[in-house]
């Protein structure tokens, strides 16, 4: 074997250095080879057979072509943790309901909006508040199902104010004590939006009417605002309903309802002698609220409450599911009366209660300027008030329907998303990378491993810290049975599926009827042509 030597000289040597390198090189050059050792020599073991294989393969000698089979290293997390300090997440903690599987440290994952904020270490949360976002059948109903029960354990208490798909009302009747309010369908049941609510403890008198005749007037306008769509409201119409709210206060000895500014703002409609034309201005609201009086919503929302909210109940569920057939503005409209009235109750720090709310299509509750600004004023007192808000997405795109493009609305809208520090994100269309990245702020292979995870797994960001999660490797049967929202796909059972095909299948031989016999051998598709056929 032919042998090449290559010189490396000094930048700094001078020539007789480098000469005596040159002569090193020529006499290695010349030196004999070195003779081939034997394998006693280097020690070796001599091979069972003769050969350069040995026995290889067919005896089990200790020649093997094959990649070995390592079996990988397997240890506690602890261990891992001390192995690989950088890789091995020490994690939130065990304070709180578990919540899944952090499958970075291979650990529970425990989580506590309550816990976190609390915290006053580098992981702790600034916020109480969660954003879910992610596609259908991503898993983010029965994790956010999966949270809010294992929380009922910890003395929290779980609030739905609108359920529009009847999804946790098994939840609420598989729950001993869980309560559901069931809205239309012939129930009877009313909730008043402009109910006072229960006092708040330690405020004055002077605070607690102006907190409620806030509430009460947020109220009216987001419900004017939202019907009238992009038309806003002027300050004359402002001030009727203003006006009517006030009368109505007084003639109802502070118990006021639609129906009664319904009635206020027809009197103020029909005097034409009311100071600054303020009976053109009650006319819009009072075709707004004449739907909620005598229209598709009425028997709802017009007169005092028919029920009342259980403070002791694990889960509180409002049964919408009814109403939600009636179209998107009335679930809307149906949505903001039911949050009014939830909020109105449970808006009372001195009950020293925590409780979760979850807010199913939570883009229904920004759908105007008022609703929004009465959405973003209950997610900034929700830590004074204990709450931690549950706002479930499908889509960053869902708050295009927010008011116009580049509109005061529409960014609002998208501010107050992003200002919600806990988000759990699940599996996303391929179409939301760009939303992800601008609109969130996600890192850009985060935003890519969000378009990648499996039913159940989450990147969930608390504080400035993010862990992968899977869910459903803690869930129990009893769970997966109870948080199924597929039923109108899998309501077919087993006989049923079998019955369907037999059915269709007679179906087709009826509509396709084969009365003669059908020719099967290949060999005559691949026999050459007859002298006849290839003319």
């Amino acid at each position: 074997m032919s042998r090449r030597t290559v010189i490396f000289e000094p930048g700094d040597a001078d020539r007789r250095e480098r000469r005596r390198l040159r002569k090193d090189a020529r006499a290695a050059e010349r030196a004999p080879a070195s003779e081939s050792s034997s394998r006693r020599d280097r020690r070796l073991p001599e091979s069972a057979v003769p050969g350069p294989f040995g026995p290889g393969l067919v005896e089990g000698g200790y020649w093997n072509l094959a990649a070995p089979a390592i079996p990988p290293h397997q240890a506690t997390s602890q261990h891992i943790a001390g192995i690989y300090p950088f890789v091995a997440d020490g994690g939130l903690g065990h304070r709180g309901p578990i919540v899944g599987v952090d499958l970075n440290a291979d650990a529970l994952w425990h989580f506590s909006p309550w816990e976190a904020y609390v915290d006053t270490s580098d992981r702790g949360a600034f916020s109480t508040n969660i954003l879910v976002l992610g596609a259908y059948r991503s898993g983010k109903s029965a994790t956010v199902k999966t949270l809010a029960t294992r929380s009922i354990a910890f003395g929290h208490q779980v609030v739905v104010p609108s359920d529009p798909k009847g999804e946790w009302v098994t939840v609420a009747e598989a729950i001993p004590g869980g309560k559901v309010i069931r809205l239309g369908g012939g129930t009877g049941a009313r909730l008043n939006p402009l109910a006072r609510g229960p006092r708040r403890t330690g405020t004055s008198d002077e605070q607690h009417e102006q907190m409620v005749k806030q509430r009460r007037i947020a109220t009216l306008i987001a419900l004017v605002e939202m019907a009238l769509g992009t038309v806003r409201l002027t300050a004359v119409e402002h001030a009727a309903i203003h006006d009517a709210l006030e009368r109505c206060i007084d003639r109802t000895a502070d118990h006021p309802t639609l129906r009664g500014v319904y009635d206020e703002l027809g009197a103020l409609a029909s005097d034409a002698s009311s100071p600054f034309h303020a009976n053109e201005g009650a006319l819009q609201p009072r075709f707004v609220l004449r739907r909620f009086v005598t229209g598709d919503l009425s028997g709802l929302f017009e007169d005092e409450s028919t029920v009342e909210f259980d403070q002791d109940a694990p889960i509180v569920v409002t049964d919408t599911s009814e109403l939600f057939a009636r179209g998107e503005l009335a679930a809307q409209l149906t949505q903001v009366c039911t949050t009014a009235w939830i909020q109105a109750v449970i808006s009372d720090r001195g009950a020293h209660r925590t409780r979760y709310v979850v807010r199913e299509e939570g883009w229904r509750d920004m759908t105007s300027l008022a609703a929004l600004q009465m959405f973003q004023q209950w997610l900034k007192l929700s830590r004074h008030y204990g709450i931690s808000n549950i706002v479930i997405l499908h889509k960053i795109g869902d708050l295009d329907a927010v008011g116009e493009a580049d509109s005061v609305e529409r960014a609002l809208a998208y501010s107050i998303i992003g200002d919600i520090e806990n988000k759990f994100i699940f599996r996303v269309n391929q179409q939301e990378y760009r939303g992800l990245r601008d609109r969130l702020q996600l890192p850009p292979a985060h935003a890519d491993l969000a378009r990648q995870l499996r039913k159940g797994e989450f990147l969930a960001y608390v504080g400035q810290y993010s862990y992968l999660v899977d869910c459903f490797a803690t869930s129990t049967d009893w769970e997966r049975d109870l948080f199924q929202t597929d039923d109108a796909i899998d309501a077919i059972d087993a006989a049923d599926r079998d019955d369907f095909v037999d059915r269709l299948a007679v179906d087709l031989d009826a509509l396709w009827p084969i009365d003669t016999e059908v020719e099967t051998d290949i060999d005559g598709w691949l026999a050459a042509p007859s002298p006849e056929e290839q003319k």
